[in-house]
């Protein structure tokens, strides 16, 4: 089994006095303002940036996010540990930026598993110093990209019936009841990815005290049985930016889920074309006959 991307408070509290670690505070700036862990940059485009797997979106995606990543004091020595407010404060953005990096190639990175809520929770130190990074050049590593998958490549997907094509999305939004979780008409389209499959985010998570913590190995693939996903089978997220599937991608990951890949443009992407198709209406339900509707 792969190490875990996971650490505890205190794992990385013993990081910390070691040296060589850049902390990456993805919340709000308000959040990040009224305390933080100590030397945190704070990146909340991590969570705000929307993406695109058009070739020129791609492009932008990566100059964008290896300057920001450069700016913030990484440059492939350091180790980056990535934290938003809890596991499901923050739409999975700290899972979010794991994945960004891990696209871009940066060989040193973790999550703090359960947010800053987890890091207070135990009594370590916050501060409100603004960190002052010294900015290094990131170097982006092309055959790392394998990670996510663009729209073509998401077409080929949909055409296989081998591939899980898993929707990780609120529920309002895999019934259709709502476009985005910005507003149920923030996308012209309504519905679902043909032939996927859903597992709510939330369901890779439970309760602790200090708040929502990724589920164990045995109980995530207990979830992952009910859509017939087992370690060998391929596995392709969405949500509706990446976020929340990047919550789920890291938590089938670290239940050894060998072949899982994210549609990093999601639905706010697809449902976008009109000339890709879609499915609608509560699912599994079919439109009566003609005749049976007109009685």
């Amino acid at each position: 089994m792969n190490e875990s991307v996971l650490i505890s408070p205190s794992e990385l509290e013993a990081m910390l006095a070691a040296g060589g670690v850049v902390p990456i505070d993805t919340r709000a700036p308000a959040a990040y303002e009224a305390g933080h862990i100590a030397g945190a940059v704070n990146i909340h485009d991590i969570f705000t940036y929307l993406a695109s797997s058009t070739p020129e979106g791609v492009v932008a995606m990566k100059d964008k996010f290896a300057e920001t990543f450069g700016a913030a004091g990484l440059g492939g020595e350091e180790t980056a540990v990535i934290y938003e407010g809890s596991m499901d404060t923050g739409f999975g953005q700290s899972c979010r930026g794991w994945t960004l990096l891990t696209y871009l190639g940066y060989p040193k990175e973790k999550i703090l598993h359960g947010g800053f809520s987890v890091w207070t929770a135990e009594g370590k130190p916050a501060t409100r110093e603004v960190a002052a990074p010294v900015a290094k050049s990131f170097q982006i590593d092309p055959a790392a990209a394998s990670l996510f998958v663009d729209l073509e490549d998401m077409k080929s997907a949909v055409s296989d019936t081998a591939v899980v094509k898993l929707d990780t999305r609120d529920v309002d939004e895999w019934v259709g009841a709502s476009s985005s979780p910005y507003g149920k008409d923030f996308c012209p389209r309504k519905g679902r990815i043909p032939g996927a499959r859903w597992i709510e985010w939330y369901r890779m998570m439970k309760p602790s005290p200090a708040g929502k913590m990724l589920k164990a190995r045995d109980e995530i693939l207990a979830e992952c049985a009910t859509v017939g996903i087992d370690a060998e089978t391929p596995v392709v997220l969405y949500c509706f930016k990446g976020a929340r599937a990047s919550n789920t991608l890291v938590a089938l990951k670290e239940a050894g889920i060998k072949d899982v890949r994210l549609y990093f443009g999601s639905w706010n992407e697809w449902s976008r074309d009109p000339s890709l198709p879609i499915e609608e209406g509560f699912p599994g339900v079919k439109a009566p006959p003609l005749a049976m509707a007109a009685e």
